[in-house]
Protein backbone atom coordinates (compact mmCIF):
# COMPACT_ATOMS: atom_id res chain seq x y z
CA UNK A 1 0.00 0.00 0.00
CA UNK A 2 1.71 3.51 -1.03
CA UNK A 3 2.28 6.18 1.59
CA UNK A 4 -0.62 8.52 0.54
CA UNK A 5 -2.97 5.41 0.77
CA UNK A 6 -1.62 4.55 4.64
CA UNK A 7 -2.25 8.04 5.62
CA UNK A 8 -6.26 7.62 5.97
CA UNK A 9 -5.63 4.73 8.58
CA UNK A 10 -3.21 7.43 10.54
CA UNK A 11 -5.97 6.77 13.50
CA UNK A 12 -6.06 3.23 13.73
CA UNK A 13 -2.30 3.01 13.28
CA UNK A 14 -2.06 5.60 16.30
CA UNK A 15 -4.57 3.66 18.84
CA UNK A 16 -2.63 -0.09 17.70
CA UNK A 17 0.78 1.81 18.58
CA UNK A 18 -0.80 3.31 22.48
CA UNK A 19 -2.55 0.01 22.63
CA UNK A 20 0.39 -2.21 21.98
CA UNK A 21 3.61 -0.17 23.42
CA UNK A 22 2.52 1.36 26.07
CA UNK A 23 1.15 0.91 29.78
CA UNK A 24 1.12 2.07 33.08
CA UNK A 25 5.17 1.27 33.03
CA UNK A 26 5.70 1.83 29.69
CA UNK A 27 5.69 5.07 28.02
CA UNK A 28 6.28 6.94 24.63
CA UNK A 29 7.32 10.56 23.75
CA UNK A 30 6.00 12.38 21.44
CA UNK A 31 9.05 11.64 18.70
CA UNK A 32 8.65 8.14 19.48
CA UNK A 33 4.94 8.05 18.66
CA UNK A 34 5.80 9.79 15.46
CA UNK A 35 8.65 7.81 14.62
CA UNK A 36 6.46 4.30 14.85
CA UNK A 37 3.99 5.91 12.43
CA UNK A 38 6.14 6.51 10.17
CA UNK A 39 6.69 3.00 10.06
CA UNK A 40 3.00 2.01 8.43
CA UNK A 41 4.29 5.20 6.00
CA UNK A 42 1.99 7.71 8.02
CA UNK A 43 3.20 11.35 9.10
CA UNK A 44 1.64 13.58 11.88
CA UNK A 45 1.95 16.64 13.30
CA UNK A 46 1.71 17.12 16.96
CA UNK A 47 -1.53 18.80 17.61
CA UNK A 48 -3.39 16.30 14.85
CA UNK A 49 -2.13 13.40 17.60
CA UNK A 50 -3.34 15.23 20.63
CA UNK A 51 -7.11 14.97 18.78
CA UNK A 52 -6.92 11.87 17.97
CA UNK A 53 -5.83 10.89 21.91
CA UNK A 54 -9.03 12.90 22.81
CA UNK A 55 -11.12 10.89 20.28
CA UNK A 56 -9.64 7.95 21.49
CA UNK A 57 -11.00 8.84 25.25
CA UNK A 58 -14.62 10.09 23.59
CA UNK A 59 -14.80 7.57 21.10
CA UNK A 60 -13.40 4.18 22.81
CA UNK A 61 -12.77 4.78 26.18
CA UNK A 62 -9.11 4.79 25.60
CA UNK A 63 -7.40 7.26 28.23
CA UNK A 64 -4.11 8.59 27.53
CA UNK A 65 -2.07 9.59 30.30
CA UNK A 66 0.73 12.21 29.78
CA UNK A 67 3.35 12.23 32.19
CA UNK A 68 6.43 14.83 32.63
CA UNK A 69 9.85 13.79 33.35
CA UNK A 70 12.29 16.23 33.52
CA UNK A 71 12.50 17.98 30.44
CA UNK A 72 10.53 15.37 28.39
CA UNK A 73 6.98 14.44 28.10
CA UNK A 74 5.52 10.87 27.87
CA UNK A 75 2.58 9.34 26.92
CA UNK A 76 1.47 5.76 27.46
CA UNK A 77 -2.56 4.41 28.14
CA UNK A 78 -4.56 4.58 31.29
CA UNK A 79 -7.21 1.98 30.11
CA UNK A 80 -8.35 -1.10 28.50
CA UNK A 81 -11.24 -3.23 28.26
CA UNK A 82 -8.62 -5.67 30.24
CA UNK A 83 -6.68 -5.31 33.50
CA UNK A 84 -4.03 -7.41 33.43
CA UNK A 85 -5.73 -8.85 36.74
CA UNK A 86 -8.40 -10.18 34.56
CA UNK A 87 -6.24 -11.24 31.80
CA UNK A 88 -4.62 -13.10 34.23
CA UNK A 89 -8.22 -14.56 35.60
CA UNK A 90 -8.68 -15.11 31.84
CA UNK A 91 -5.49 -17.14 31.08
CA UNK A 92 -5.93 -19.69 34.12
CA UNK A 93 -9.61 -20.28 33.05
CA UNK A 94 -8.11 -21.55 30.06
CA UNK A 95 -5.16 -23.52 31.52
CA UNK A 96 -7.63 -25.60 34.21
CA UNK A 97 -10.70 -26.29 31.45
CA UNK A 98 -10.58 -29.84 30.66
CA UNK A 99 -12.57 -29.72 27.79
CA UNK A 100 -10.30 -27.26 25.77
CA UNK A 101 -7.55 -29.12 24.38
CA UNK A 102 -3.76 -28.12 24.18
CA UNK A 103 -3.99 -26.95 20.80
CA UNK A 104 -6.65 -24.74 21.59
CA UNK A 105 -5.28 -23.61 24.73
CA UNK A 106 -2.30 -22.29 23.25
CA UNK A 107 -4.47 -20.39 20.13
CA UNK A 108 -6.72 -19.05 22.90
CA UNK A 109 -4.40 -17.57 24.95
CA UNK A 110 -2.19 -16.14 22.29
CA UNK A 111 -5.72 -13.75 21.63
CA UNK A 112 -5.99 -13.08 24.73
CA UNK A 113 -2.61 -11.70 25.09
CA UNK A 114 -3.69 -9.01 22.62
CA UNK A 115 -5.90 -7.51 25.50
CA UNK A 116 -2.33 -6.54 27.38
CA UNK A 117 0.51 -4.67 25.98
CA UNK A 118 3.32 -6.35 24.42
CA UNK A 119 5.47 -5.79 27.61
CA UNK A 120 2.47 -6.78 29.78
CA UNK A 121 2.43 -10.23 27.37
CA UNK A 122 6.08 -10.59 27.95
CA UNK A 123 5.40 -10.90 31.82
CA UNK A 124 2.35 -13.28 31.13
CA UNK A 125 4.08 -15.55 28.87
CA UNK A 126 6.75 -16.20 31.84
CA UNK A 127 3.64 -17.62 33.97
CA UNK A 128 1.49 -19.81 30.98
CA UNK A 129 2.01 -23.39 31.04
CA UNK A 130 0.11 -26.16 29.32
CA UNK A 131 0.68 -28.44 31.82
CA UNK A 132 0.19 -32.51 31.24
CA UNK A 133 -3.46 -32.31 32.98
CA UNK A 134 -6.00 -34.15 31.22
CA UNK A 135 -7.67 -32.18 28.42
CA UNK A 136 -10.19 -33.33 26.02
CA UNK A 137 -8.67 -35.04 22.73
CA UNK A 138 -11.80 -33.98 20.67
CA UNK A 139 -11.11 -30.37 18.99
CA UNK A 140 -14.99 -30.33 17.97
CA UNK A 141 -16.44 -29.34 21.03
CA UNK A 142 -15.99 -25.38 19.66
CA UNK A 143 -18.12 -26.14 16.86
CA UNK A 144 -20.31 -28.98 19.06
CA UNK A 145 -21.13 -25.58 21.30
CA UNK A 146 -22.03 -23.41 18.40
CA UNK A 147 -23.99 -25.94 16.56
CA UNK A 148 -26.09 -26.25 20.39
CA UNK A 149 -26.25 -22.77 20.86
CA UNK A 150 -27.93 -22.27 17.65
CA UNK A 151 -30.53 -24.84 17.70
CA UNK A 152 -31.76 -23.37 20.60
CA UNK A 153 -32.10 -19.89 19.77
CA UNK A 154 -33.77 -21.31 16.84
CA UNK A 155 -36.23 -23.41 18.45
CA UNK A 156 -35.19 -26.83 16.77
CA UNK A 157 -34.57 -30.14 17.61
CA UNK A 158 -31.25 -31.53 17.22
CA UNK A 159 -29.52 -35.27 16.07
CA UNK A 160 -26.10 -36.60 16.59
CA UNK A 161 -24.13 -39.78 17.60
CA UNK A 162 -22.88 -39.93 20.95
CA UNK A 163 -19.53 -41.43 21.26
CA UNK A 164 -17.36 -43.77 24.75
CA UNK A 165 -14.07 -44.14 24.84
CA UNK A 166 -12.65 -48.14 24.28
CA UNK A 167 -10.03 -49.70 25.52
CA UNK A 168 -7.91 -49.00 22.72
CA UNK A 169 -8.36 -45.23 23.65
CA UNK A 170 -10.68 -44.45 20.88
CA UNK A 171 -13.97 -42.92 20.50
CA UNK A 172 -16.77 -45.50 19.35
CA UNK A 173 -19.90 -44.87 18.85
CA UNK A 174 -22.61 -45.83 21.32
CA UNK A 175 -25.75 -48.03 20.30
CA UNK A 176 -23.57 -48.95 17.00
CA UNK A 177 -24.15 -45.62 15.94
CA UNK A 178 -27.78 -44.82 16.04
CA UNK A 179 -28.80 -41.32 16.63
CA UNK A 180 -29.82 -39.30 19.12
CA UNK A 181 -33.06 -37.07 18.74
CA UNK A 182 -33.32 -34.31 21.81
CA UNK A 183 -34.47 -30.74 22.52
CA UNK A 184 -31.36 -29.16 23.84
CA UNK A 185 -32.43 -26.07 25.54
CA UNK A 186 -29.32 -25.31 28.04
CA UNK A 187 -25.26 -25.42 28.62
CA UNK A 188 -23.90 -25.89 31.28
CA UNK A 189 -20.08 -26.50 32.48
CA UNK A 190 -19.87 -29.18 34.91
CA UNK A 191 -16.26 -30.84 36.83
CA UNK A 192 -14.08 -29.20 33.90
CA UNK A 193 -16.63 -30.57 31.71
CA UNK A 194 -19.04 -29.17 28.74
CA UNK A 195 -22.68 -31.03 29.10
CA UNK A 196 -25.76 -29.86 27.21
CA UNK A 197 -28.98 -30.09 29.15
CA UNK A 198 -31.99 -31.54 27.02
CA UNK A 199 -35.47 -33.02 26.46
CA UNK A 200 -35.47 -36.62 25.55
CA UNK A 201 -39.26 -36.92 24.17
CA UNK A 202 -38.89 -40.77 23.87
CA UNK A 203 -38.03 -41.05 27.87
CA UNK A 204 -40.10 -37.45 28.75
CA UNK A 205 -37.35 -36.74 31.08
CA UNK A 206 -34.44 -33.90 30.82
CA UNK A 207 -31.14 -35.39 30.42
CA UNK A 208 -27.74 -34.22 29.95
CA UNK A 209 -24.75 -34.92 27.61
CA UNK A 210 -21.39 -34.86 27.44
CA UNK A 211 -20.76 -32.43 24.83
CA UNK A 212 -16.76 -33.44 23.25
CA UNK A 213 -18.42 -36.64 23.11
CA UNK A 214 -21.38 -35.70 20.52
CA UNK A 215 -20.47 -36.09 17.11
CA UNK A 216 -22.01 -35.04 13.48
CA UNK A 217 -24.48 -32.81 15.40
CA UNK A 218 -27.28 -31.45 12.80
CA UNK A 219 -30.30 -29.37 13.53
CA UNK A 220 -34.04 -30.64 12.69
CA UNK A 221 -36.90 -28.90 11.14
CA UNK A 222 -39.01 -29.77 14.19
CA UNK A 223 -39.46 -27.54 16.71
CA UNK A 224 -38.32 -28.69 20.48
CA UNK A 225 -40.30 -30.03 22.85
CA UNK A 226 -39.75 -30.32 27.00
CA UNK A 227 -41.34 -26.32 27.34
CA UNK A 228 -42.93 -27.52 30.14
CA UNK A 229 -40.36 -29.27 32.23
CA UNK A 230 -38.33 -26.48 31.19
CA UNK A 231 -40.80 -24.17 32.54
CA UNK A 232 -39.39 -23.69 36.18
CA UNK A 233 -35.87 -25.47 35.79
CA UNK A 234 -33.13 -24.43 37.91
CA UNK A 235 -29.73 -25.20 36.38
CA UNK A 236 -27.80 -23.86 39.22
CA UNK A 237 -29.76 -26.67 41.57
CA UNK A 238 -29.63 -29.24 39.11
CA UNK A 239 -25.86 -28.91 39.13
CA UNK A 240 -25.99 -29.14 42.78
CA UNK A 241 -27.97 -32.15 42.83
CA UNK A 242 -26.12 -33.78 40.50
CA UNK A 243 -22.94 -35.63 41.20
CA UNK A 244 -20.06 -35.76 38.22
CA UNK A 245 -23.15 -35.15 36.11
CA UNK A 246 -24.20 -38.63 36.40
CA UNK A 247 -28.00 -39.20 36.41
CA UNK A 248 -29.68 -40.70 39.32
CA UNK A 249 -33.04 -40.94 41.05
CA UNK A 250 -33.85 -37.43 42.61
CA UNK A 251 -34.38 -37.90 46.48
CA UNK A 252 -34.38 -35.55 50.11
CA UNK A 253 -31.35 -36.61 51.68
CA UNK A 254 -30.64 -36.83 55.08
CA UNK A 255 -27.06 -36.51 56.18
CA UNK A 256 -25.31 -36.06 59.61
CA UNK A 257 -21.88 -34.99 60.37
CA UNK A 258 -19.56 -33.48 62.55
CA UNK A 259 -19.86 -29.65 62.29
CA UNK A 260 -16.43 -28.87 61.65
CA UNK A 261 -17.53 -30.48 58.39
CA UNK A 262 -20.08 -27.22 57.45
CA UNK A 263 -18.09 -25.92 55.40
CA UNK A 264 -17.80 -29.14 52.77
CA UNK A 265 -21.71 -28.58 52.55
CA UNK A 266 -21.59 -25.13 52.16
CA UNK A 267 -19.55 -25.29 49.34
CA UNK A 268 -21.74 -27.99 47.29
CA UNK A 269 -24.65 -26.94 48.13
CA UNK A 270 -24.40 -22.84 48.58
CA UNK A 271 -25.65 -20.91 51.78
CA UNK A 272 -29.30 -21.70 51.14
CA UNK A 273 -29.33 -24.77 53.11
CA UNK A 274 -30.76 -25.36 56.61
CA UNK A 275 -28.66 -26.94 59.30
CA UNK A 276 -30.48 -28.50 62.31
CA UNK A 277 -28.36 -29.64 65.67
CA UNK A 278 -28.10 -32.89 66.64
CA UNK A 279 -25.91 -32.57 70.19
CA UNK A 280 -23.42 -29.74 70.82
CA UNK A 281 -21.02 -31.69 67.86
CA UNK A 282 -23.08 -32.76 65.35
CA UNK A 283 -26.15 -31.38 62.73
CA UNK A 284 -28.39 -32.70 60.27
CA UNK A 285 -29.10 -30.98 56.88
CA UNK A 286 -31.62 -32.34 54.18
CA UNK A 287 -30.81 -31.66 50.29
CA UNK A 288 -31.91 -32.81 47.21
CA UNK A 289 -29.92 -35.01 45.42
CA UNK A 290 -29.94 -37.53 42.48
CA UNK A 291 -28.69 -40.93 44.43
CA UNK A 292 -26.21 -42.37 41.98
CA UNK A 293 -22.59 -43.99 42.81
CA UNK A 294 -20.58 -41.39 42.35
CA UNK A 295 -22.88 -38.95 45.22
CA UNK A 296 -22.17 -42.36 47.44
CA UNK A 297 -18.15 -42.09 46.72
CA UNK A 298 -18.37 -38.51 47.96
CA UNK A 299 -19.60 -38.81 51.30
CA UNK A 300 -17.16 -41.93 51.57
CA UNK A 301 -14.56 -39.82 50.68
CA UNK A 302 -15.20 -36.95 53.76
CA UNK A 303 -14.57 -39.88 56.40
CA UNK A 304 -16.46 -41.08 59.37
CA UNK A 305 -17.82 -37.61 60.38
CA UNK A 306 -20.32 -37.55 58.03
CA UNK A 307 -22.98 -39.96 57.44
CA UNK A 308 -26.32 -40.66 55.35
CA UNK A 309 -29.62 -41.47 58.18
CA UNK A 310 -32.43 -41.10 55.60
CA UNK A 311 -34.29 -42.04 53.83
CA UNK A 312 -34.02 -45.75 54.67
CA UNK A 313 -34.10 -47.28 50.94
CA UNK A 314 -30.55 -45.26 50.51
CA UNK A 315 -28.61 -45.95 53.81
CA UNK A 316 -29.34 -49.72 52.67
CA UNK A 317 -28.34 -48.94 48.64
CA UNK A 318 -25.13 -47.46 50.45
CA UNK A 319 -24.22 -49.83 52.56
CA UNK A 320 -24.80 -52.68 49.74
CA UNK A 321 -22.59 -51.02 48.29
CA UNK A 322 -19.96 -50.74 50.63
CA UNK A 323 -20.30 -54.79 50.82
CA UNK A 324 -19.50 -55.09 46.97
CA UNK A 325 -16.38 -52.66 47.49
CA UNK A 326 -15.14 -54.82 50.55
CA UNK A 327 -15.83 -58.07 48.53
CA UNK A 328 -13.44 -56.35 45.97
Amino acid sequence: MSRGANQKFKFIYLMKIMLDQTDEEHSLTMSQIMTELEKYGVTAERKSIYSDFQDMRDEFGIEIIKNQIGRETYYHVATRKFQMAEVKLLIDAIQCSKFITRKKSRELITKVKGFVSVHQAKQLQRQVYINNRVKTMNESVYYNVDDIHIAINENKKIRFQYYKWDISKKLVPRHNGAWFVVSPWALTWDDENYYMVAYDDLDQKIKHYRVDKMMKISALEENRAGKEAFKNFDMAAYSKATFGMYQGEKTKVKIRFANPMCGVFLDRFGKDINFYPIDEEHSELTVDVHVSPQFFGWIFSLGKDVKITGPADVVEEMKRLAGEVLEN
